[in-house]
């Protein structure tokens, strides 16, 4: 893994650990220097480890769930190297060595919802919630195979491509289980303008997966069937 591991802050599970989920931040295609702290893609996505964590903890049903935010070792892809699949990885062997047999959630936005994507095919993956994914032509859709995904896009978005993630959610269909998107109007690439809906969402696709209890978010999108299932508004 090289001389640095990544960095990963923990939020532990009120109770007993029954479930992790494993947050993955945003970067650029190339980009050796390290992440720090500070680093916008970071902190967007701290907000939403925090409201995963108080929904696991609110729960009466002692379902424990723990959130871990990994913060890569460089900021880039950087192909063919895909340092943050490699740091993806890591973090996923170390939830496996200390909380054997429990089921992860992988939650990532733009170039870290292209990880979570990508390493999804850990056997102690269920699903993915993918947030501005960046999912260029021809990423593969094989990790995917078997678990549940929710991909979420804002319209305007002029980073990463809702034609794109689009695209892959129809190629995705034939191997998940399950896969459902939305599209948020009046919404860009930095989840801001309504930073509620992505971590509701977000929230819901978690507690389904994790408690089979999402609220009724996530039901009618579920229900549905053809392709308005992949180009739900909200």
């Amino acid at each position: 893994m090289g001389e640095v591991e990544p960095a990963v802050s923990v939020w532990p599970a009120r109770g007993r650990t029954r479930a992790v989920v494993l947050v993955l931040h945003g970067g650029a295609e190339r980009g050796t220097g390290s992440v720090q702290p500070w680093k916008p893609a970071y902190l967007r996505m701290v907000p939403i480890a925090r409201a995963l964590h108080r929904a696991g903890r609110k729960r009466s049903d002692g379902h424990g769930v723990e959130v871990r935010l990994l913060r890569n070792r460089r900021y880039g892809w950087n192909a063919p190297a895909e340092h943050p699949v490699e740091d993806a990885r890591w973090a996923l062997e170390r939830i496996r060595a200390e909380h054997p047999g429990l089921p992860v959630v992988l939650v990532g936005h733009s170039m870290g919802a292209r990880v979570a994507l990508r390493v999804a095919d850990d056997p102690a993956v269920r699903g993915v919630c993918a947030l501005a994914p960046w999912t260029p032509r021809g990423e593969p859709v094989e990790a995917v195979a078997g678990r549940s995904v929710l991909i979420v896009h804002g319209t305007r978005d002029r980073m990463t491509s809702p034609a794109e993630s689009h695209a892959f959610a129809e190629r995705a269909a034939a191997v998940a289980a399950r896969v459902a998107r939305f599209e948020i109007g009046n919404e860009g690439h930095a989840m801001l303008r309504r930073a509620r809906v992505w971590t509701r969402l977000t929230v819901a696709f978690t507690l389904d997966l994790l408690a089979g209890d999402d609220g009724g978010t996530l039901r009618g999108a579920w229900a549905t069937t053809g392709p308005e299932r992949l180009r739900i508004p909200v």
